[in-house]
């Protein structure tokens, strides 16, 4: 690792997460690592009742464990004509062992043939950074807004990318360029937020290596 860089652990599995959020946080000094560079990471119970409540679970238990400083990270889709659904459950709304097919050949039935102006959704991210000690030292949650279409388009992204449409743009996310994605996103807009936390906290003195 660069002397200049500061090691940051993002809290998931998930590569195509850790690639979307590095490119925000390497020009900062930031070098992010995901948990499957750490083959002895924990499997955090996301037990929580809100994003933010999982993203801290996954922040604190995840730091202590791994004497690292990470960012929880949870995130989700939230469909208005579904009262919310599928929310804090959207990776296995589906069940247990649901994919990304299953979870979205779900969302599609529940909506059934609902009006196109009533399929309004929008996808929230919300990020907790914890120190090594397991302290949580900032957070913050961010959303963007778009609709669900009928038929998936595109084979970018993960998750319902295909699904959900940016309607100023007329493409959904699994359409979009990565990189405009990566602009876009509720996971990049919450995590531009944090950036100002993160220099902070490194100016101050904080931010030691680990």
């Amino acid at each position: 690792m660069n002397r200049s860089s500061h090691k940051l652990v993002l809290g998931t599995g998930n590569r195509k997460k850790g690639e979307e959020l590095r490119v925000l946080l390497e020009p900062h000094g930031f070098e992010l690592y995901t948990l499957a560079d750490f083959p002895h990471a924990l499997d955090v119970v996301e037990d929580g009742d809100t994003f933010a409540a999982n993203a801290g679970l996954k922040a604190t238990q995840q730091a202590v464990h791994l004497k690292h400083w990470v960012l929880g990270e949870d995130s989700g889709l939230v469909v208005d004509a579904l009262g919310g659904r599928p929310g804090i459950y959207s990776a296995r709304y589906a069940g247990e062992q649901a994919t990304d097919d299953s979870n979205n050949q779900l969302l599609l039935d529940e909506l059934g043939d609902t009006d196109l102006d009533r399929r309004t959704a929008h996808y929230v991210c919300h990020i907790t950074l914890a120190d090594p000690e397991g302290r949580v030292r900032a957070e913050c949650e961010s959303c963007c807004r778009g609709r669900i279409r009928f038929v998936p388009a595109g084979s970018g992204g993960f998750g319902y990318d295909p699904l959900f449409e940016l309607v100023e743009y007329h493409h959904t996310f699994g359409q979009l360029d990565p990189i405009v994605k990566g602009v876009l996103s509720h996971r990049a807009r919450a995590l531009r937020q944090l950036v100002p936390e993160l220099l902070r906290l490194v100016g101050q003195g904080d931010w030691r290596a680990t």
